[in-house]
């Protein structure tokens, strides 16, 4: 689509008038006055409108301290062929060089509009339910009711209470199959309501919900720049400096060497300036890493910042947390084993009423098996065990649910339940065991290819590290085909990954796969953490580096393909522009080159280098 000129914003249209205004001028003197004094004035009026801009910043930043940019470059250059009388080049080198600045400009904007756009998700509205008046959800209370028609985008997570639907949860996800929902399941902020309306009671105040902690990740990620990223700004501040010292000494030497006259070799240190403008890597790179950010965001994957996604090209060792990541993490109560067989309904009781308030997928589960409404029964002094279980405290009544460790500890004599297939939680009543119940996971469906797929990219080494039982635990390597450890606390775990990590080489990277609370201290241990954005844990996330918004590993072999595409991309364009740059600076050094070969030299190659970047973003 061409955009017309109402079509530009205010500054737009200001940059291309004076563009305009500047080569017509250039025009006016070179066709229309002939060689006078009049043409010299209307140059000078052509070069101040066209650079003008330019000179200003140039001496603001020389002003803060900032001498060597691309502004003083071209202040200098310009200055130098006016200098010598070289009006029209002068000229040119200031209108060409605000013309790509403007292309440029046009196509980084461009950019941050294609990567806005895939995570466009802030609501505007919430609707109560029963009500048509719409409101600001940050309004919204949790517990409220909210009610979401057909079309309209959801604008706080919660849990459906009224109605069934389909919903898009592409922008989320990366997936384009509209998901169904019914009442109990959870939505999240984002998700737009496709079929029938729904109601939903609110979960998670606006700003903890998953849309604004999203719109957080995207707006931050630039602030995590990439070592290639910083290299090229760090070559840059030393490179510009450099360029100006050998100008002045072409200009001051070359006469000296060569017996030539000094106007010319002023005139070839000018075209030695002109070309020697960073602007290619300085722009071209950071939009390569912010372009790749981009297209992973559109696949479901959240980077936190330029720096992971480089380090994913270097990942070799990917280390999975269990449960949610590897398995579905959509527990079921499989078995009720009371000691006494009238003390089933007592088992399932407090069980439940000891893990009412707990996220954990097991815990849910758990809750879920409680036929009645355990929300009016009142628990007190809810402490989580990490890696052991959970302690509560009912009516005066201690109550100990977790694993067989946990048994031990508190010195409980239980009778151990062989189950491979299951996690067993085993509860005591005030020191006494009452039984055990058995919770079942199962494999996620894409989980072996996922798998397959990380290591035909490349992926050496792929184990699990879990608190699991052993059986279990097991079992499900066997399944995939990886290796194992479990029954560990979450120190254990950070232990393991700082043993793998002290095996790699340099240049490689330790990646791990978690969802849970318990894997928040081994997401900060790995060079690069990765959590599931669904099922994750808000701890989890925040924790990690990357999040995989659609909780399938699936989407990391794509987040890996884009890292690598990117790296590709970004080196394609520091190649390029470091050969061609090099090139016409010997051919301006021999003066076998103009400045105004030279300016569209140093804007076409910003502009291609720019063009090849924009391939992730507007694929």
């Amino acid at each position: 689509m061409v955009l017309t000129f109402k079509q530009l914003t205010k500054e737009e249209r200001l940059d291309l008038s004076q563009i305009g205004l500047s080569l017509l001028l250039v025009v006016l003197a070179r066709f229309c006055l002939g060689d006078t004094q009049l043409a010299v004035i209307v140059y000078i009026g052509a070069y101040l409108v066209a650079g003008f801009q330019i000179i200003v910043t140039a001496a603001k930043n020389i002003w803060q301290g900032d001498w060597f940019d691309e502004n003083f470059l071209m202040t200098l250059a310009t200055l130098g062929a006016l200098l010598i009388k070289q009006y029209p080049e002068a000229c040119a080198v200031m209108i060409f060089y605000r013309l790509g600045e403007f292309f440029q400009e046009r196509a980084v904007a461009k950019s941050q509009r294609a990567i806005t756009s895939l995570l466009d998700l802030r609501p505007d509205f919430a609707r109560l339910a029963g009500q048509s008046e719409q409101i600001d959800p940050a309004q919204v209370k949790v517990g409220q009711v909210i009610s979401v028609l057909p079309g309209e985008r959801i604008p706080l997570d919660g849990i459906v209470t009224q109605g069934t639907a389909y919903l898009d949860t592409a922008a989320l996800t990366g997936e384009s199959k509209p998901r169904p929902v019914t009442v109990g399941q959870e939505v999240l902020s984002g998700m737009v309501v496709l079929s029938s309306s729904i109601e939903l009671r609110v979960t998670k105040s606006f700003g903890q919900s998953t849309v604004s902690k999203l719109l957080d990740l995207v707006q931050n990620s630039s602030q995590q720049k990439a070592q290639t990223e910083n290299f090229i700004r760090r070559f840059a501040k030393r490179y510009t400096p450099v360029v100006v010292l050998l100008a002045l000494v072409l200009a001051l030497l070359g006469p000296l060497v060569s017996g030539g006259p000094f106007q010319t070799w002023l005139y070839r240190a000018c075209v030695f300036l002109v070309i020697s403008c960073p602007c290619a890597l300085v722009i071209s790179i950071p939009l390569g890493f912010f372009g790749g950010i981009g297209a992973a965001s559109r696949a479901g994957v959240l980077i936190k910042g330029s720096n992971y996604l480089e380090a994913l090209t270097k990942v070799t060792t990917i280390v999975y947390d269990k449960t949610g990541t590897l398995t579905e993490g959509k527990f079921k109560v499989s078995q009720v084993l009371p000691v006494e067989p009238d003390q089933a309904e007592k088992l399932i009781t407090l069980s439940a009423l000891a893990e009412k308030d707990s996220p954990h997928p097991v815990a849910q589960a758990i809750v879920a098996n409680f036929p009645g409404n355990i929300a009016i029964y009142k628990v007190d002094q809810v402490e989580q065990l990490v890696g052991l279980g959970v302690k509560a405290l009912y009516e005066g009544h201690t109550i100990f649910l977790g694993n067989a460790r946990l048994m031990e500890k508190q010195k409980i004599a239980y009778q151990a339940v062989a189950a491979p297939q299951a996690t067993v939680c085993y509860l005591a009543y005030d020191g006494v065991y009452l039984g055990a119940i058995l919770v079942a996971d199962e494999l996620k469906k894409t989980t072996k290819q996922a798998l397959a797929n990380l290591k035909k990219l490349g992926i050496k080494q792929q184990l699990m590290l879990t608190g699991d039982n052993q059986q279990v635990a097991t079992k499900v390597a066997s399944e995939l085909g990886i290796a194992v450890k479990s029954e560990l606390l979450p120190q254990a775990k950070v232990a393991e990954v700082a043993k793998l990590k002290e095996q790699l080489s340099p240049t490689e990277k330790l990646a791990f796969v978690g969802d849970g609370l318990n894997d928040t201290p081994v997401l900060k241990q790995a060079d690069i953490g990765i959590a599931m954005g669904a099922l994750g844990s808000d701890a989890a996330i925040e924790a990690a580096d990357i999040v995989l918004m659609n909780d399938e590993l699936l989407t990391l072999t794509q987040a890996i393909l884009i890292a690598r595409k990117t790296k590709r991309i970004v080196w394609e364009n520091i190649s390029f522009a470091l050969i061609i740059k090099a090139l016409f600076l010997l051919l301006g050094l021999f003066g076998l080159t103009t400045m105004w070969v030279a300016v569209f030299a140093d804007v076409g190659v910003t502009l291609l280098a720019v063009a090849n970047a924009l391939r992730l973003v507007l694929k």
